[in-house]
C-alpha cells in the first residue's frame, strides 16, 4: 500500500495533536492492480478518549463509508496511533482486527515517528509494510 508524504504528514500531526490519547480513522484510496493508493485520510473520533485503545463512532463509521461511496474510493486500512509504545500490533489491536480485506496501520510516536501497516487473519500478522 502507498502513503503519499502528504497523507503521512496529516497523520503525524493528527498524532500529535489527540496525544496522549491514541487517534484513529480510515485510509481511503484507490484498489490497483499491483498496489493500493492511499489518497487521503478519513478522521474518526476515538471516542474512548484512551491513550491504550480507541474505538470508532458507529455514526463515523458509516459516514467515511458514505463519503469513501461517493467519491469512488474504497477503505484500504484502519489506522491508530501509538503515542507511547512501537508500531506494532497489540493484543487488542489483533483480536479486534477482523476485516480481512483491509490493512491495519499503526502510527508510534514512541522513541521517533514510525509507520507501519499490517495484514492481520485471524489475530495473526500474515504482512508487514514499513511506510516511515
Amino acid at each position: 500500500m502507498k502513503i503519499p508524504q502528504n497523507v503521512i504528514n496529516e497523520l503525524i500531526s493528527q498524532a500529535r495533536q489527540d496525544a496522549p490519547n491514541e487517534t484513529c480513522g480510515y485510509l481511503l484510496g484507490i484498489s490497483g492492480d499491483e498496489e493500493d493508493e492511499v489518497t487521503e485520510n478519513y478522521w474518526m473520533e476515538n471516542i474512548d478518549h484512551s491513550s491504550e485503545h480507541f474505538s470508532f463512532a458507529p455514526k463515523d463509521q458509516f459516514a467515511a463509508l458514505k463519503y469513501a461511496r461517493q467519491n469512488g474510493l474504497k477503505i484500504l486500512a484502519n489506522w491508530h496511533s501509538h503515542p507511547a509504545s512501537p508500531s506494532r500490533p497489540s493484543q487488542e489491536d489483533l483480536r479486534l482486527a477482523n476485516d480481512p480485506t483491509i490493512r491495519y496501520a499503526i502510527l508510534s510516536l514512541f522513541e521517533g515517528v514510525h509507520l507501519n501497516s499490517f495484514k492481520i487473519l485471524n489475530g495473526e500478522v500474515v504482512d508487514k509494510e514499513v511506510h516511515l
